[in-house]
């Protein structure tokens, strides 16, 4: 695709400013001039990317789908002109944090508390990171430190420090036959109507395992957005069984009249890890991991 950095430029002033002297005043161009830049840019994609609604030009479907990517593009340029300048002065002293299928974040509070104690001038940026995959994120320089659960098959490229262990859970109304047993097992999945967070969508390449018993054939399995108050709800309204970790549902069990049942004679638990780039971490990045550490190891789990 032939479009340049003066086109994104053009396509954000545009959107903004609804008219071609707007968004010439905006750039400091001619109104003619941008004109023109609008037109070739239109023919080399070969579609209109703006349409007149009254006195104001507003972008077509094309053109959304073009702005999408400019707001990216120009959005992610600024950042790392930002970050390059902190670089340069040396006053690079941030934290870039990501964590994996984490929906709730009642432990974060604490460290931040504390990391802020030793580290006040240093900034902590929470990062959400495509497809929830920190790993790749955080070998690509994007993130400095990650929450991590998921296998990835770059793991063994990055340092790891195991933290705790979670168990899943399955989340039933509390007049759901399995609300009185003390665990479930594969068979009893068989038929059932499963409600996930959309991370175990079977449709991706690769796919993630379920997390259910192995042999376990459930009947259909709903994923919905990482926003837990929605799987909850699914749930609570016998639309299906939902599976979450254990300290993520406990506070939804009374209010909502749920009940959250074992998988498996034992525990179906998980490892979390707090991942790093290999070698020596930046003192500000150390005191970070150590505070992260501190907090979800041992007795004060999630």
């Amino acid at each position: 695709m032939d479009v340049d950095l003066r086109d994104l430029q053009l396509l954000e002033a545009m959107a903004e400013s609804g008219s071609l002297t707007a968004a010439a005043s905006r750039l400091f161009v001619s109104q003619p001039a941008l004109s023109q830049r609008l037109t070739r840019l239109e023919d080399r994609l070969g579609m209109r990317l703006f349409e007149r609604a009254g006195r104001r030009l507003v972008p077509n479907p094309a053109g959304r789908r073009m702005l999408v990517a400019a707001r990216q593009v120009l959005g992610e340029l600024e950042s790392a002109t930002r970050d390059l300048r902190d670089i340069r002065d040396g006053r690079d002293r941030r934290v870039r944090f990501a964590a994996q299928c984490s929906t709730t974040f009642p432990w974060l509070p604490p460290v931040l508390r504390a990391f802020r104690g030793r580290e006040p001038d240093t900034e902590v940026r929470i990062v959400t990171v495509p497809d929830d995959a920190p790993i790749p994120a955080l070998l690509a320089d994007l993130v400095d430190v990650a929450l991590v659960t998921k296998p990835d098959t770059q793991m063994d490229r990055v340092s790891l420090r195991p933290l705790f262990e979670d168990e899943m859970v399955a989340v039933v109304p509390a007049g759901h036959p399995w609300a009185s047993r003390t665990h479930v097992t594969a068979r009893d999945f068989t038929g059932v109507d499963l409600v996930l967070y959309d991370v175990y969508d079977q449709s991706r390449i690769p796919s993630e395992p379920l997390p259910i018993p192995q042999g376990a054939r459930p009947a259909r399995i709903t994923t919905m957005p990482l926003v837990t108050d929605l799987v909850i709800e699914m749930a609570a309204g016998g639309q299906g069984v939902a599976i979450l970790p254990n300290w993520v549902a406990a506070p939804y069990a009374s209010s909502h009249g749920l009940a959250l049942v074992r998988i498996g004679a034992r525990p179906l638990t998980r490892t979390w890890f707090c991942a790093t780039r290999p070698g020596p971490l930046p003192p500000h990045q150390a005191a970070f991991v150590e505070e992260l550490t501190a907090c979800l190891t041992g007795p004060r789990l999630p």
